[in-house]
Order: structure tokens, then sequence, then C-alpha cells
């Protein structure tokens, strides 16, 4: 410090702001005219100026990222759902299964036409519009199960799933596990269409050559039916 000057520390701890405006403020000292420092007119007014004139301007730097892009989602259709029954190519049709909670092909007669499970086929706004199918959502009527297809052991498996909350199924983002719910609806002839997982692209709902299995997804080229009539 110059000659007949002290400096007192009276605010701890500094920030770094104030460590810097010491530093150069003290630098200023160093600089500044003698005569103007020794002199007995120099006052505690002129050190706050030189303080001031020191002073670091803080400026706030904001990083402009751009923002994501919404996630693609399946918004459910107002008039949905509606009923239907599904019948396989060779008019077998799905029964449910309680004991193990699984569709079979069956084929029913006379008085066993009750057994057919009717089904609540909720369609879909597609977030990627296409020409040629429609994502839809397949409940069993005066129930909570739902058919979805998870990855199973070695490949994607159809299941029925328990939805407390029908809401949930509202809006399906496309990439989320909740597309487990959705399958691609394929018309390829009159009230005949296909329906296709929208989770695990080329695996379809499907009814085994034999009669009494569930039904469950396979590729496109397996040997099991997969065109149902839609009623």
């Amino acid at each position: 410090m110059p000659q007949g000057m002290a400096l007192e520390i009276v605010h701890h701890p500094l920030t770094m702001r104030q460590v810097v405006n010491l530093v150069i403020a003290m630098d200023r000292l160093k600089t500044c005219q003698s005569e103007m420092v020794m002199s007995s007119e120099f006052r505690d007014e002129d050190l706050l100026n030189i303080l001031l004139e020191s002073a670091v301007d803080e400026q706030l730097v904001l990083e402009i990222t751009e923002a994501a892009p919404p996630e693609p989602t399946y918004s459910q259709e107002a008039e949905s759902p509606q009923q239907c029954t599904l019948t396989d190519t060779v008019k077998r049709s799905l029964v449910l299964m309680r004991d193990t909670l699984e569709l079979h092909a069956v084929r029913l007669q006379g008085g066993s036409k009750n057994l057919q499970v009717s089904l609540n086929m909720s369609t879909y706004l597609d977030p990627m519009p296409s020409t040629e199918a429609q994502p839809v959502a397949l409940g069993i009527r005066d129930t909570k199960y739902y058919l979805s297809c998870s990855q199973g052991v070695d490949r994607p498996t159809l299941n029925l799933e328990e939805v407390h909350n029908k809401d949930d199924l509202k809006y399906i983002s496309k990439n989320s596990d909740m597309a487990r719910f959705l399958f691609y609806k394929r018309d390829s002839g009159l009230s005949v269409s296909s329906l296709m997982s929208a989770r695990y692209a080329g695996w379809y709902i499907s009814t085994a050559p034999e009669d009494n299995l569930p039904v469950d997804m396979c590729k496109k080229s397996a040997s099991r039916y997969q065109s149902f009539t839609v009623r």
C-alpha cells in the first residue's frame, strides 16, 4: 500500500468478483499519481471512485439450444371403440381361456357360439399417416384385458394385459413401452385384415394350423394364419 494508507477487509468471505475488483483497485492505486495519493485532499470518496471504475461487470451468457421436436404420438379417435369379432381364415373363432389368460382359435358349433370373444376395437390417428394401415387397440369386451405384443425369451409374443385406467391408452407415444398395445390393421379384402404389431414391425397376430391352440405372434412368412375376418 502507498505510504499513509491502510487496507481493511470488513466483509468475509469474499466472492470471486470482489477479489478481482480488489486486485484491479490495488493496481490502479499503484499507478495513480503519487501526489494525489499522498495529498491530504485524498478522501474516502476518491478511493470509492477508483474502486467503482475498476468494477468488473457480470455478463449473463445464455446458451440457446434448439428445442427437441415433440415425440410422435398416437391419439385415440373420438368415436372409439367399436365392437367386433375376429375369425381366422379357416372360420375359427377366438375363445378366452381364463385359467391361462390366453386366446385360443376354436371351431365353434351351434350353441357354443356364445363362447366367441367380443372385442372393443379402438382406432387411432397415426402420427405418421399411412393409407395402408390403421393403428388400433384391441380390448376384450366387459373386461380390463387388452391384447399386447411384448418381447419374450427369444421373440415377440402375444399377451393379455390388464389395464386399470383406460385413459392411459388415449395418447400413446410412438417410442414408449405403451406402444405394445397397438397393432396396424391392414385391410386386404372385404372385411379381411391382418394385424401387425406397432412395436415389432413384421410380427403379426396369427393362429396355428391345428385347432384349440393359442393365438400368438409370427413373422409374415410363417406357416400360420395371419388374416382375420372382422365383423
